[in-house]
């Protein structure tokens, strides 16, 4: 399917202790390829969850391995609920990702958030319904613990960049998914600003919660590109407005995320809210009690902590 990644497989105690960093990225609307990337090449991975939305994009920055994935397709061809996010997320894992940014495109539900503003989210409120949200279930049931769904660590290294590049960028807030692909009622909108949401989109969910279960570091820059529904002087979703802005905040991402290569360390952090040990205490099922095929599935997922504990 793909070449192994270098140090993603490390022979001795001390590689193990100290792994290489693999920067993935998963690009949103607006975001369907990383300029910059060196040696860079369109790689197809076959994973057991069904193909990704598209072939991931594996480069370098220097001798930082980058992954890039773009959510909907490149020419945008899936919508939300459409998306194969177990899959994006495996294909990731197997190319040896250990940290994870997701680039969305977001309403703002906050007036002091306006348009080309970049949110560092650290919460999540999933009101989708449509989507399979796990890599887990019947035959291996698993908990996760996900209090913080962001690795605080990325965030850190994240508003660096932002910073470092000019970028306006909000530290916190709550990104409210819902499931689309229609944008809110007016109603809806003015429910979600009463419950202190901050930005409302309709991806990162369960893409976050299916990155925890696999292990790895996730945050995201969730790039506000109208008011949605709720403002009285911007009034309904102008899609016209969005395709202008996300062409401004297209251009702001790329250069954040170049930043955030050329600094990330070479290798890998421990995180430390244990987003890359999710898996350590959360597997409940028996080895014995173990679906086997489910444990197949589950091999660039969960191997870590499944290796020698399958079914018996």
């Amino acid at each position: 399917m793909h070449d192994a990644v270098d140090g993603a497989s490390p022979s001795t105690e001390a590689s193990r202790e100290a792994p290489r960093a693999v920067l993935g990225v998963v690009g949103g609307s607006g975001v369907y390829d990383l300029p910059g990337l060196e040696d860079a090449e369109w790689v197809s991975v076959d994973t057991p969850w069904g193909r990704p939305s598209d072939a991931v994009r594996v480069g370098r920055i220097g001798d930082l391995r980058i992954c890039f994935l773009p959510r909907h397709g490149r020419g945008h061809r899936m919508s939300p609920t459409d998306i194969g996010y177990r899959a994006n997320i495996d294909a990731l894992k197997r190319l040896g990702v250990t940290d994870l940014v997701s680039v969305s495109a977001v309403g703002s539900l906050r007036e002091d958030l306006p348009p080309g503003t970049f949110v560092l989210v650290d919460q999540f409120i999933d009101r989708t319904f449509a989507r399979p949200k796990s890599f887990f279930g019947a035959g291996c049931v698993a908990h996760v613990p996900f209090a913080e769904p962001v690795s605080p660590r990325l965030v850190d290294r994240l508003e660096a960049a932002a910073l470092a590049e000019g970028i306006p960028v909000r530290r916190g807030g709550t990104y409210i998914v819902m499931e689309g692909p229609q944008f809110s009622t007016l109603a809806e909108s003015r429910l979600y600003r009463s419950w202190g949401c901050d930005v409302i989109g309709m991806t990162n969910m369960p893409e976050a919660k299916l990155a925890r279960e696999a292990e790895l570091c996730y945050a995201t820059v969730a790039m506000v590109t109208d008011y949605d529904s709720w403002h009285a002087d911007h009034g309904s979703v102008d899609v016209a407005k969005i395709l202008a802005v996300l062409a401004d905040n297209r251009e702001r991402a790329q250069r954040l995320l170049l930043r955030l290569a050329q600094d990330f360390p070479r290798i890998h952090e421990p995180c430390p809210i244990g987003s890359d040990r999710a898996l350590e205490h959360a597997i409940i099922t028996a080895p014995a009690a173990r679906d086997p095929a489910l444990v197949a599935k589950l091999d660039a997922v969960a191997g870590r902590v499944l290796a020698g504990t399958g079914a018996q």
